[in-house]
This record gives C-alpha cells, sequence and structure tokens, in this order.
C-alpha cells in the first residue's frame, strides 16, 4: 500500500527513476524503519543506536503541523527524506534550545516555527542535489514564518546546503543534554 500520492509525485531524476513525493503521517509510520536505515547509513550509526529512535520518531508523526517529503526510487524504496512538525512549548527540542538563547535577540527564533527533525540522504545517492531537492519540498510545505535546526558543527555537505539556502545562526557549539557533542542551531525565514 503506497502512503505517497503519485498525482504529487514530481520527477528528480528521469535518468533514475527517482521521483520526490510528500509523505502523510501514515505511510511515515509505515516507511519508519526503512527511514531510520536511511538515517543510521548516512549518519554512520550503528543499526541497534539508530533503532532506539523509531518509538521517538513514531511520537514526532503524531504532533501538530507533521509533514515529511521524501525521494523514492523507480521500486517504491526511500532514499532521501525529511520530516518535521510545529515546534511548540514543552517539546523536548523546544525546551533546550530555549535554555541556550533565554534573555538574548535570538530567543525570538522560538516564537512562531517549524521543527526540521531529520533529513538524511543514503550515502550511495549523496551529491546529486537530492538533499536540496528534498529540503525545498519540505521548507515549501511548511505556513510556518520560519523554521528551525540543529546540526552536529562541522564543514560537511549537511553545513554547506543549510548555508547555500541562507541558513543562519541562531545558537553555535551548544550542547543539548545528554549529548557531549556541540551543535548548530540554525535558522531560515520562509517562503524561501
Amino acid at each position: 500500500m503506497s502512503h505517497h500520492s503519485d498525482s504529487h509525485a514530481r520527477t528528480v531524476s528521469a535518468n533514475q527513476g527517482l521521483s520526490l513525493c510528500p509523505v502523510d503521517a501514515e505511510g511515515f509510520l509505515a516507511l519508519v524503519d526503512e527511514f531510520i536505515g536511511i538515517y543510521s547509513a548516512a549518519m554512520g550509526y550503528p543499526a541497534e543506536q539508530a533503532s532506539a529512535r523509531r518509538q521517538l520518531w513514531e511520537q514526532h508523526a503524531l504532533r501538530a503541523g507533521f509533514s515529511c517529503v521524501a525521494v523514492f526510487d523507480r521500486c517504491g524504496h526511500p532514499v532521501a527524506f525529511a520530516y518535521g512538525y510545529s515546534g511548540r512549548r514543552g517539546q523536548w527540542w523546544n525546551t533546550e534550545v530555549a535554555r541556550g538563547v533565554r534573555g538574548t535577540p535570538a530567543e525570538a527564533w522560538l516564537a512562531d516555527y517549524a521543527e526540521l527533525t531529520e533529513l538524511h540522504v543514503r550515502p550511495d545517492h549523496q551529491g546529486q542535489g537530492l538533499g536540496e531537492r528534498t529540503l525545498r519540498a519540505f521548507l515549501a510545505s511548511r505556513t510556518e514564518p520560519q523554521v528551525l535546526l540543529s546540526t552536529p558543527e562541522g564543514d560537511n555537505r549537511a553545513w554547506r546546503l543549510y548555508r547555500r539556502l541562507g541558513f543562519q545562526d541562531v545558537l553555535r557549539s551548544y550542547r543539548f543534554t545528554g549529548d557531549g557533542r556541540p551543535f548548530g542551531i540554525l535558522g531560515l525565514v520562509l517562503p524561501v
């Protein structure tokens, strides 16, 4: 059973038979294990570590403003995806970022925003522009005036993509509770 609409599919690359489609919450839940596989491969995480995210992602699919877009190969398997939802007070990520921006002008970013929770491309499909196309489709689906995301600090494809699209620093070298790695919190005013 397909949970993406072929009538809304946009050809990403005719040569590779890829299509970019919105995925509803039901479809996201049906594909969550494939999405976790992409996440695990893209981030270089062991499968067992990545599978711990399943329950969290299932909860995310039920949040207000949830949306997902994915690129599918000709066999109907996802090769890239992005998802997020409307950011709200009381959500873990919002609470964490609020701690970092409290009392600064950056606090205004948390007033009304979409959270880009995940954006990943399977490693064997990276470097073909799929991340940017997927991100642009996600951004086009949002009604909030801005989008926020967090990403590990470093010079990599993700950072270059976010900078190319105009994401700006909200908070740098931030450490989330329970994770010692430094993260950048980036924001973009919509529409792009």
